[in-house]
């Protein structure tokens, strides 16, 4: 895993580098709105057993603390000027509702935080309206919240890849400020590490509509 993770780093960096050399426009957006995952197995491997919990379901706890919100940056090339790169992160949240046999918590509500580096398109239009979408890779950084008979374990962790696809649509209020809507499709996989030994893997598909605000200068 470490060295998945090294390779990703390192693949981001260097697709990166040449666009951010260049001249570009650049957009500052801060957003907000709600989340929903689908059901997914769990594997647990603890004490020398291995278990898997079939189609667990998440409760995205949309109206419990800390929200879901999310912040970009994005550099919009004066080269080709519909085409950007974006670094964007998520912190949405899941937690286990109805728990599995045997488990008094099992969440990532402190975040399943969501790191990607996006390649943009926008849709050029004669209007204040400006249709988007972009294609995202990067990390999951959930915040692993895992207590059974075996392990009490509260951390952030690098848990593995993730991807996310985006759909949206900015509206230019006044000069460099514009709001937008938007529609994304994450991807994490969660391979995580219990505090006592054993480990606790689960790959989650998640719903995202958010509304934000955004600047560009």
């Amino acid at each position: 895993m470490k060295r998945m993770i090294s390779a990703l780093a390192t693949l981001m960096v260097v697709v990166a580098s040449p666009f951010c050399s260049a001249r570009a426009e650049v957009q500052l957006s801060i957003y907000g709105g709600g989340s929903q995952s689908f059901d997914s197995d769990i594997k647990l491997k603890q004490g020398g057993t291995s278990t898997t919990y079939k189609d667990v379901s998440w409760d995205a706890a949309n109206f419990e603390m800390p929200p879901h919100w999310g912040v970009r940056g994005t550099w919009w090339f004066d080269s080709h000027p519909n085409w950007g790169l974006a670094i964007d992160y998520t912190h949405a949240k899941v937690k286990a509702d109805p728990l599995p046999p045997g488990f008094q918590r099992l969440e990532f509500t402190d975040g399943l935080n969501i790191v990607t580096a996006n390649a943009m398109y926008r849709y050029p239009t004669e209007t204040r309206f400006t249709p988007y979408g972009g294609l995202g890779l990067g990390m999951s950084i959930p915040h692993v919240e895992v207590k059974n008979a075996g392990t009490d374990t509260f951390e952030y962790q690098l848990a593995g890849i993730a991807a996310q696809g985006i759909l949206g649509v900015d509206f230019r209020v006044w000069g460099g400020l514009s709001v937008f809507g938007e529609y994304k499709l994450s991807y994490t996989m969660n391979d995580t590490d219990l505090q006592g030994g054993g480990t606790l893997d689960t790959d989650i598909w998640t719903n995202h509509f958010d509304i934000g605000i955004a600047y560009k200068f």
